[in-house]
């Protein structure tokens, strides 16, 4: 445990003493791959969380050595699952608990201002708009799957994206980002009836970032 500690130190500190502040015109690109979290909302409240993986790419254009703007492809599973209880008693089956999980594939593209800051310019702030376009919906009732009909899922969502990151710099032109996202969906994801349901979630994410 302490070699892993004394790793993680040693490894800020060298990236700390490695400055990566940019000028104007400067290209970064960054692959990077993560853990996320998400549910669906509505007025009643929320589903519990589902787990899933995030990968995709960013691309930051510098206008100077404090604000970029990023872009890129975000591939994330939204939804979330939750549990509905059969009221209709059955002396065979009373009060049947099923458990279900709503699998979203989204492609994501966020558009975000990004506010690099500290001494080093190590620190970084994010925030936009992203929207999103559906590629894959499915439905999970007690471990059986089944394809969400798409005339009851919108297959576009507009949402805010924010986050926060550090990034370490190994050498001039390389470093690794590590950073949380989150996601608000503004836009209703429901076509099946008047409720109003939006995904909402974080990632927490590592880099390698690439000066082009």
């Amino acid at each position: 445990m302490k070699k892993i500690l004394f790793s993680i130190v040693a490894l800020v500190i060298f990236g700390s003493a490695n400055a990566q502040i940019k000028e104007k015109g400067a290209i970064e690109i960054t692959p990077k791959i993560g853990t996320s979290s998400f549910s669906e909302y509505n007025d009643d409240g929320s589903t519990d969380s589902n787990s899933g993986v995030e990968l995709g790419a960013t691309i930051d254009y510098y206008f100077n050595n404090r604000w970029s703007l990023r872009s890129g492809l975000i591939f994330d599973k939204m939804g979330g699952e939750y549990k509905l209880t059969n009221t209709d008693y059955d002396p065979a089956s009373p009060y049947t608990t099923n458990h279900y999980e709503d699998k979203l594939n989204y492609i994501s593209i966020p558009v975000n201002a990004n506010w690099h800051f500290g001494s080093t310019r190590k620190w970084n702030l994010n925030f936009g708009l992203s929207p999103s376009f559906l590629t894959k919906a499915t439905l999970v009732e007690n471990g059986f799957s089944s394809k969400i009909p798409s005339n009851t899922i919108e297959t576009f969502q507009l949402g805010m994206s924010f986050g926060i990151g550090y990034k370490i710099g190994i050498t001039e032109k390389f470093g690794i980002l590590i950073d949380a996202q989150w996601f608000n969906g503004l836009t209703n994801i429901n076509k099946a009836n008047q409720n109003d349901i939006t995904n909402g979630g974080f990632s927490f994410n590592l880099g390698g970032v690439i000066q082009l």
